[in-house]
């Protein structure tokens, strides 16, 4: 790159559809043309999506005595690689950021706009780019949010499952055991909890979330939204087990899934499933304290968690 572009040097955040090209917005579309590096997953699958919006990816630079746009080690094994001097799609993900986290910043302090996008989605949602964005705010640049589409708030808003509280977990550990403990820990969680999972192990993690959540826990399924074959399915997870059994095709895709908090209520009747937290708060603060604290963190009434700090006191 021979000399800084005109956009602002800044590291810009931009979200990309996650199935419908239509939800791409025209700020992405124009800020993805003016800046001088876009950092990507995979150069191959974003080089379609740019190439259909017509984004140039071969950048402005025709000067071959400026080595700097060749300071990205662009680890891909694709053809990028073979015109990288002038190229301004770069390769970042997990495999090595660590590598091109300080050089990307470098770029950005010489005055060079950069864009951060994933496959699909938002980027740093189950996507690489923390890293960055904290490197970038450590060294004082400007980091800028192109907002658009993100599976799970667009799950979220079509779940029909409470709104006002919830947890984004991601995908859960691909082993039986960590998966089943991570779900544990999550058990008496009351807020709204979403999901992430593969096809390959939607049954599994389902059959898990039922064991430990219960056959009766509400839950909606969002697979492949926005795309041809949305599905949007709810009901219990038990009988979301034999919808995905009964049909292959509900296997295949991106999949969301979003699943109730335990009912605050259940919680009052058998308040018991909150003894450890209670004894651990009793330890460092008064009944009145512990009881607040853990209303706060269990959704559940505080005068029936005052009453059951008394009982534990007895």
């Amino acid at each position: 790159m021979s000399t800084p572009t005109a956009m602002p040097a800044c590291l810009y955040i931009v979200a990309t559809p996650i199935g419908n090209l239509s939800d791409m917005t025209p700020r992405a579309i124009e800020t993805l043309k003016q800046v001088a590096i876009i950092a990507c997953e995979d150069t191959r699958t974003s080089g379609k999506l740019l190439a259909h919006f017509s984004i140039d990816t071969k950048g402005s630079n025709t000067n071959d005595d400026d080595k700097t746009a060749n300071k990205i080690d662009n680890t891909d094994s694709t053809t990028d690689n073979k015109t990288r001097g002038h190229n301004k799609l770069w390769a970042y993900h997990e495999h090595n950021s660590a590598i091109q986290t300080p050089k990307i910043i470098e770029m950005i302090q010489q005055g060079h706009s950069v864009a951060l996008i994933s496959d699909a989605g938002t980027p740093l949602v189950s996507d690489p780019g923390y890293q960055l964005v904290q490197a970038a705010h450590a060294a004082g640049v400007t980091v800028s949010p192109i907002i658009g589409a993100s599976a799970a708030i667009a799950a979220l808003s079509v779940a029909g499952l409470p709104s006002d509280r919830f947890s984004f977990i991601g995908f859960l550990p691909a082993k039986t055991h960590g998966r089943q403990k991570q779900l544990s820990a999550l058990k008496s969680r009351t807020e709204t909890l979403i999901f992430y999972e593969a096809p390959h192990r939607i049954v599994a993690s389902l059959e898990d979330m039922a064991e430990v959540f219960g056959a009766d826990r509400g839950v909606a399924f969002c697979r492949e939204l926005t795309k041809t074959f949305e599905t949007v399915f709810k009901s219990t997870l038990g009988e979301l087990i034999e919808f995905v059994k009964a049909d292959d095709n509900q296997q295949r895709g991106e999949m969301v899934v979003v699943v109730a908090g335990v009912n605050v209520a259940q919680d009052d009747d058998d308040i018991s499933v909150h003894d450890k937290l209670l004894q651990r708060l009793l330890e460092d603060m008064s009944v009145k304290k512990s009881a607040a604290l853990a209303a706060d963190i269990t959704g559940v009434k505080k005068n029936a968690l005052y009453q059951r700090l008394l009982e534990l006191q007895a």
